[in-house]
């Protein structure tokens, strides 16, 4: 539980770095450098513990890389106009896109009782969206597209957890990412710190991208320890926590403090969230009980 709230507490770290270099670069080219240094991070890892390198099936290598991009470069393009409490707010709805992901791919059907609970956190969604739209347009929708690839990313995992380890996963997640959205950058020209024509911009912000890769790379591994030794479900609701920490730094470095509506959908959000996370336990309690009696 103490490397689950650490490392939700850090993610708005990586956040908050992401969104001040918006001012320098796209927000693709900055989630570009964050797979590639964290994918670099990981490498070192694995070399530094003996652990050997194990690949998966590459369709669900390639989604799962596809959907990690998906995620970051829609959160980053969110946090160029809005403040990261307001974008990570709509992006909690993500717990409860996954429930209905999960019966629809793996097969996990949940009840009318936490479909109804998915209902009312994404009106909470539309809660924080709504004001939002008038100021930020489009960029309102962006958490929800991250919120929504982020939960096939995680549909993606579950799939590959029986085979590889979870360092595995993520590098090579990152390095499909890293050729994804790199090849995309190429191809339009749009790289502002190596270019084919301007060179290498050895002033440009590596030190604060270094950081930055460390730092996803940290937390993740910290991620994985967690759900290696706690099980999903006790500490799923500790996810909640980055809400506090995303308004602190979006306040203390950006002077950012989401308004009583943002509030509000955010509260209809965790809400949902929670109920559905305790049927979830409900039901994994009521299943373990009857697995024992089977077993008798």
């Amino acid at each position: 539980m103490a490397f689950m709230i650490v490392a939700v507490l850090l993610v708005p770290l990586s956040d908050a770095l992401s969104k001040s270099l918006t001012g320098l670069l796209n927000p693709f080219e900055i989630a570009f450098w964050r797979f590639l240094f964290q994918m670099l991070v990981l490498g070192m890892v694995i070399l530094i513990m003996r652990r050997r390198l194990v690949r998966g099936p590459w369709h669900l290598l390639i989604l799962g890389g596809l959907t990690s991009a998906a995620t970051l470069a829609a959160l980053i393009g969110a946090f160029v106009t809005m403040p990261i409490a307001t974008a990570i707010a709509i992006f909690f709805v993500e717990p409860l896109i996954l429930t209905v992901l999960s019966g629809f791919f793996l097969g996990e059907k949940a009840g009318s009782r936490r479909y109804i609970a998915v209902g009312v956190g994404l009106v909470g969604a539309v809660i924080v969206i709504r004001p939002s739209w008038d100021i930020f347009g489009w960029s309102s929708i962006l958490p929800l597209v991250a919120a929504t690839a982020f939960a096939g990313n995680a549909i993606v995992i579950r799939k590959l957890s029986p085979v590889m380890d979870a360092i595995s996963i993520q590098f090579w997640f990152a390095l499909v990412a890293v050729v994804t959205i790199g090849g995309g950058l190429l191809a339009l020209g749009r790289f502002d710190l190596i270019s084919l024509t301007g060179g290498f911009d050895p002033d440009g912000p590596w030190g604060q991208l270094l950081f930055m890769g460390t730092l996803s790379a940290f937390t993740f591994f910290l991620f994985s320890e967690a759900f290696r030794r706690t099980p999903a479900s006790t500490l799923a609701p500790f996810q909640y926590i980055e809400i506090i920490g995303a308004t602190i730094v979006g306040y203390v470095f950006f002077g950012d403090f989401p308004d009583l509506w943002t509030w509000v959908g955010t509260a209809v959000i965790l809400a949902s969230g929670l109920y559905v996370f305790q049927r979830e336990r409900k039901q994994s309690q009521i299943d373990a009980r009857a697995a024992r009696a089977r077993a008798k």
